[in-house]
């Protein structure tokens, strides 16, 4: 079963990503696989994809730096039907820049949503952000961000989860992997076309917490994989 969560037995850091897969024997898939994430999403063929149905009301939240990302654990998570099968969001973190690309650009920010279905299978929605008007969802994680590294804190309010979604749900759609080890595969990932909004204040907060080197794993070959839209 595929694990939603990144990998902390062993230490590694985004200062040497191509180094990954020889850190541990569990972290082979990093350097062997051959349908890894994240991605440069180009030419994709129109699979006439239907919008995502999203509606996030996540009830029960969480927040922790765990020295990767900032990440939202959720309880009680909304599914995503997908393939005949209801995948329910787990936890939602972030990397600056994004690791995904669009026609070769990157994006300052973007979001990921992990959901997993009961059999242990993994949905992965990215969500890029651009900068422009302040995010309400965005300010509350900021204001209730824990001040040491892997001290998991209950949210103190809900977060509306709407301002981290756009309102056109049309996406790409590939075959990919967890973008952290162990790097996993056979991970569905769905990226939405459409960005959000931060403001730039906000997104240079978000880089001074990530870090100096930012926590975006490097573009992976396609090796033929096919990207729907």
């Amino acid at each position: 079963m595929a694990s939603y969560t990144h990998a902390h037995d062993t230490a590694w850091s985004y200062e040497a990503p191509a180094e990954w897969g020889n850190l541990s024997t569990d972290f082979q898939t990093c350097k062997s696989g051959v349908n890894q994430s994240p991605v440069d999403i180009r030419q994709a063929v129109n699979g006439q994809l239907p919008p995502l149905t999203l509606s996030y009301q996540a009830r029960k939240e969480s927040i922790v730096n765990n020295g990767h990302t900032i990440q939202i654990n959720v309880k009680e998570g909304d599914a995503l039907k997908l393939d005949g099968e209801d995948f329910t969001l787990r936890q939602f973190h972030f990397h600056t820049p994004s690791e995904n690309l669009i026609d070769g650009k990157r994006y300052p920010m973007a979001a990921h949503f992990v959901h997993a279905s009961k059999d242990g299978h993994l949905a992965v929605v990215g969500v890029m952000f651009e900068a422009g008007a302040v995010n309400p969802a965005l300010a509350e994680i900021l204001r209730e961000m824990p001040a040491e590294v892997n001290k998991e804190m209950a949210l103190k309010h809900s977060l509306n989860l709407s301002a981290l979604i756009p309102g056109d749900k049309h996406y790409y759609r590939f075959s990919g992997s967890l973008t952290t080890p162990p790097c996993t595969e056979g991970v569905r990932w769905l990226v939405l076309k459409q960005p959000v909004y931060a403001s730039a204040e906000q997104l240079k907060k978000f880089t001074s917490l990530l870090g100096e080197h930012g926590n975006s794993r490097p573009v992976q070959p396609l090796n033929g994989r096919v990207i729907v839209e």
